[in-house]
């Protein structure tokens, strides 16, 4: 399933134009990065996928919309699903996208990775 693009430009409406943003097709969505960090990532599955503080994933999991986010059957903590259901109107969509920004925002920048030599 393709992501949704809709929503894409809503994510990109809130974040697109603050600094060190960049978008890269990953985890079968769209991925929006902070500094080569992950904040959000509208999923080929439906909704947002988000990084949030590991610390915070179990009470953010009480929240509605929100579901573990599972990698080879393994629950990740510090990630999270949000349905679509979640992100509907734009006061869910800011809260959910700005949390994943600031969590991302507090990491570290990644460097861009060293592009090998063409011959």
């Amino acid at each position: 399933m393709a992501y949704d693009e809709e929503l894409a430009d809503r994510v990109r409406e809130l974040i697109g134009a603050r600094m060190g943003v960049t978008e890269k097709k990953m985890f079968g969505g769209l991925a929006f990065l902070i500094g080569g960090n992950m904040s959000v990532s509208v999923s080929g599955k439906g909704g947002l996928m988000l990084r949030c503080d590991p610390e915070e994933t179990d009470a953010l999991l009480r929240k509605p919309h929100a579901g573990p986010f599972e990698m080879r059957g393994r629950v990740m903590d510090g990630w999270l699903r949000v349905d679509a259901d979640g992100v509907r109107t734009r006061p869910q969509l800011e809260r959910w996208v700005a949390r994943g920004v600031e969590y991302a925002g507090s990491l570290p920048t990644k460097k861009p990775p060293k592009k090998s030599p063409r011959k």
